[in-house]
Order: C-alpha cells, then structure tokens, then sequence
C-alpha cells in the first residue's frame, strides 16, 4: 500500500474560466483546497431551480437580499448555505459559516470555514455578495 505524501492532489476541476495554460496549451486546472473553495462559491451562488433536472440544487441568497434587513436575514443566508453545503459537497466537512450583513454597500460577506475530508487543518473561503437592481 502506498501512501500518499501531504502535498499530493486530491481533488482536481477545471478552472470555470476555460483558459489554456500559457506552457502546455492545455485546460487550466484548480487542485485540492482550490478546487473545493470554487466549488463552494459555484454552489452558494447557484439559484434554485437554475440548474435543469435539479431543482434543489444551489441556494437562494440572492433571492435574500431583497428582504427587508430585519435582524433575521444573515440567520436565513446562514442555513441557507449550510443546507447547501452539506447536501452538494462530499468533500468537506462544514465547520462555521458567518454572514456579515453590509446594509450600505447593499450585499453580505459570507464566509465559510470548512475542513477537506481527507485534510486536517480548517480552511476559510470568504466573498461578498451584493444586490444587484
């Protein structure tokens, strides 16, 4: 049985932007902690019945920001995104997730502390998200 060194790549997807590497000519990739934080963006970002034949899939924090800001709607974004996380991500574990509303700037910073399921050490990926008229 061969063991695997720390550095080693565990998870591997393409890069959402599609550009080829300047060297190889190939895909740009994104690996291990990389991978998993762009997909945790992909998935919150993601509204509800956007994607064909899964309707559950995503969140609808987007859909949240129209609310009136009543001291209950970074609670909502929260489980929200915990839902989201936990029922489309296999490859973390969700530690935390904070939302800090930002009612001047019309949006919320989110951000997410998770572990990898095959790492020990927690990693934090942390955006804004704003309202777009």
């Amino acid at each position: 049985m061969a063991t695997q060194s720390p550095n080693s790549v565990f998870y591997k997807d393409f890069d959402i932007v599609f550009n080829a590497h300047p060297v190889t000519r190939k895909l740009s990739t994104l690996t291990n902690s990389e991978a998993i934080k762009r997909s945790l963006k992909n998935i919150i970002l993601t509204n509800k019945l956007e994607r064909p034949y899964n309707p559950e899939f995503g969140s609808d924090i987007k859909q949240r920001l129209f609310e009136t800001h009543d001291g209950t709607v970074a609670d909502d974004i929260a489980t929200d995104i915990e839902f989201a996380v936990k029922n489309f991500e296999p490859r973390v574990k969700l530690l935390d997730v904070r939302v800090d509303e930002r009612l001047e700037q019309n949006g919320v910073i989110i951000s997410i502390v998770f572990r990898a399921q095959n790492k020990t050490t927690p990693e934090t990926v942390s955006f804004f998200v704003e309202r777009v008229r």
